[in-house]
């Protein structure tokens, strides 16, 4: 094969050549002579190509890289290389070895280096003349013509884009590190949890778990004297429901349900399961067993049912205010039931057990009972059928009479026990939510009125243990006396005539009562007044009981030491009333009212009171003169004729007093009053009868004198007191008699 005379990429100098030159094929040059290869050519005299494509080596030829142009050993200054030039990262001298990461990609094959070190030219030893762009060796070849310039090398391929990652060796450290801050976060939680605040967990824990659940005690009955139940607990059902769960389309028909059921309003109901972001919702907490078995077999949504009691009432409105009622937690209002609540109510139970989400308990867990204790029963003094007379009698006269209230008081002489306490209107402890506040009260014991003239008895008291009269001091009496700026009166106009003490409190004179009053004077009247009760609170344990109002003798106006003596100007109760003819028909002794019998211990044994406690006010011969006087009173001639009992001996006593209207802060009005006591030679009880504001009629001894007969028969009759039998021993009556 004939070697192609054509230049294979001659450089441009070589190009600019002066005509053709004939070459000797082989390696000898024209002359037949071997021919020199220039250093960077091929044997053709073109410049050699390195791989890369560029001139082989166009620069002179050096001396050795250990020496220098002399011969002498060169030195390498520090970080050049051999010639002279700054060592690059690739110039490293070293040798490296195919695993070093420096030569190569981390992820890829060895790396290239970066630069090619292009070859310097050889300096040339002349310049051609004219040529002005540098030196160029004899061995150049000239150009190949004005303004032609070789093709440019083709460029090696670059190499592709790598993304270059970081250390492998870093990240896992950076990921080490991370792990063992998280962890290291756990672990310390998990010794905060597990062992500094391990208590603490544990009884949040055992709070949720553990749930207390309250075991009502059995509240005590009320009964009356004989055991008859007034107030009786009966088992009931608490019924609540969880709103959440009753389903919107079905809740018109669950409510309609519920209130038929429950005795309730619809819309009561309707509200209650409203209530849906709520889970408990209570319904009713006195549900009768059968009514709640009934709802729970009707299959209505979340509907639940727990064990509780509910208080009846047997008698209805019997002794309703005197009883009183209890409200939806269980504790006493008024009446009895607010006072002996502690003992009525005994104390409820606990179970602490350990229940799940959903309040089932979780079997085989620990579960502590404190058993409850019941209530212990109350035995009032009040007799059932004495109690139901009084109330029927004095119902019947206030809507007879038109009177706003009415009060009937039946007490035991001896004892001092309150057989019967009735009131009218009275409290209907079976519908006691939709009565009026007023009705609520205890008016026997609660209501203060001004007495009139059964308070005569006391001032009579006065005077006969003072010793300033007998039953038989005569006074001149007028129908009216002056004292200080009032001029007072009798009740009915007369003209003045002789009168004695017995007869002047038979016919109730206002004015002889006053005459009695100034031999006593105003200090002995108000001691006496004292000692009967007056401006104290009754004992006994009766609800409601106030103390009236008498103020200090002191303080009392010109008239008003006038008016006292004939019960104006000073303030009692019925209850505070009656006490005073359980005195004068006991011979003079006090005893405290007394209204609880007893109760019953933790054994179930009835338990006595403690008798009333005793005093004496006045003198067995006063008390008997004043029963005389008294028993005058209920004779033909007086003015309690009305209370009469064929076959018994009564004593008693008419009122008819002014009375104070507290609203309009004024008097309007009267107060009618009957007290007496039956037999009056041995007397047993006491019976009080009051009536306030009547409008048709206001006298005592026609409208109040009335309803004492009527329960004073009974009353006798169902305790089975007889007669004595004995007659009515003569007494003057009238002056000259």
């Amino acid at each position: 094969m004939e070697d192609d005379d054509r230049p294979r990429g001659r450089p441009a100098a070589q190009a600019r050549d002066t005509g053709p030159r004939r070459r000797t094929p082989g390696t000898r040059d024209d002359d037949g002579r071997p021919r020199r290869t220039p250093s960077g050519r091929d044997d053709d005299g073109h410049p050699r190509r390195t791989p890369s494509g560029r001139d082989d080596d166009l620069r002179p030829r050096r001396a050795p890289a250990d020496r220098d142009d002399d011969g002498r050993p060169r030195r390498t200054p520090p970080g050049r290389d051999d010639d002279g030039r700054p060592r690059t990262r690739n110039d490293d001298p070293r040798p490296r070895r195919d695993d070093d990461p420096r030569s190569r990609h981390e992820d890829g094959p060895p790396r290239r280096p970066r630069t090619v070190p292009r070859p310097e030219r050889e300096r040339p030893a002349f310049r051609r003349p004219g040529d002005d762009r540098g030196p160029r060796g004899g061995d150049v070849p000239p150009p190949r013509g004005p303004g032609r310039r070789p093709p440019a090398p083709p460029r090696p391929p670059r190499p592709p884009l790598v993304l270059r990652l970081g250390s492998p060796r870093r990240r896992v450290n950076i990921g080490l590190i991370g792990m063992t801050f998280v962890l290291s976060i756990f672990a310390g939680r998990l010794i905060q949890m597990q062992g500094l605040d391990s208590k603490v967990y544990e009884a949040a824990a055992v709070d949720q778990r553990q749930h207390v659940e309250t075991i009502p005690a059995k509240r005590g009955s009320i009964t009356d004297a004989e055991g008859h139940d007034l107030a009786v607990t009966v088992e009931a059902r608490e019924l609540s429901i969880d709103p959440s769960k009753v389903a919107a389309d079905i809740r018109p028909k669950v409510v309609k349900a519920l209130a038929q059921q429950l005795g309730k309003s619809e819309q009561d109901i309707a509200a209650k399961l409203a209530r849906t972001d709520t889970r408990y919702q209570r319904l009713a907490t006195d549900v009768d067993p059968v009514v709640a078995t009934r709802l729970l077999q009707a299959e209505i949504p979340a509907l639940s049912a727990k064990k509780t009691y509910r208080r009846v009432y047997p008698a209805g409105d019997l002794a309703g205010s005197l009883i009183g009622f209890i409200g939806d937690e269980g504790k006493g209002l008024v009446g009895i039931e607010r006072t002996s609540d502690k003992l009525l109510a005994g104390r409820d139970g606990q179970q602490r057990v350990e229940t799940g989400r959903d309040g089932q308990r979780i079997p085989m867990t620990s579960s502590q009972r404190t058993p409850p204790e019941d209530g212990r029963d109350v035995r009032l003094t009040i007799d059932r059928d004495v109690q139901w007379a009084a109330q029927k009698s004095i119902g019947d006269q206030v809507k007879a009479t038109g009177a706003d209230s009415g009060t009937v008081i039946v007490m035991d002489v001896r004892t001092a026990q309150i057989v019967a306490m009735a009131n009218a209107p009275e409290l209907d402890l079976g519908n006691w939510r939709a009565a009026p506040a007023a009705s609520q009260i205890n008016k026997a014991a609660a209501d203060v009125f001004e007495p009139g003239s059964t308070n005569k008895v006391i001032t009579a008291a006065a005077a006969l243990e003072a010793g300033m009269v007998t039953p038989d001091t005569v006074f001149e009496v007028p129908d009216r006396i002056k004292c200080y700026d009032q001029v007072l009166r009798d009740a009915h106009a007369h003209a003045a005539e002789s009168m004695t003490f017995r007869q002047a409190m038979a016919e109730s004179s206002n004015v002889a009562t006053v005459m009695a009053a100034r031999k006593v004077g105003s200090a002995r009247l108000y001691a006496m007044l004292k000692a009967f009760g007056f401006g104290s609170t009754p004992g006994g344990g009766v609800p409601g009981a106030e103390a009236g109002l008498l103020p200090d003798y002191r303080k009392w106006s010109g008239s008003q030491s006038c008016t006292v003596a004939y019960g104006q100007g000073v303030s009692v109760t019925a209850l505070q009333m009656a006490s005073v003819y359980q005195t004068i028909a006991n011979g003079g002794v006090k005893i405290e009212p007394q209204l609880v019998a007893g109760t019953t211990d933790a054994g179930g044994r009835f338990v006595p009171a403690a008798p009333g406690r005793q005093t004496r006010v006045v003198s067995e011969t006063t008390a008997k003169e004043i029963t005389t006087m008294l028993e005058s009173a209920v004779g033909a001639e007086g003015t309690g004729h009305l209370a009469a009992i064929p076959g018994y001996r009564v004593a008693g006593k008419t009122g008819t007093a002014n009375r104070y209207d507290a609203a309009l802060g004024r008097y309007d009005g009267y107060t009618a009053s009957f007290a007496g006591f039956a037999p009056a030679d041995k007397p047993r009880l006491v019976v009080l009868s009051v009536l306030q504001n009547p409008k048709k009629e206001h006298y005592g001894g026609e409208i109040a004198a009335p309803v004492f007969k009527d329960v004073m028969t009974f009353a006798i009759k169902s305790k089975k007191i007889p007669p004595t039998g004995s007659a009515v021993p003569p007494v003057r009556t009238r002056a000259g008699e």
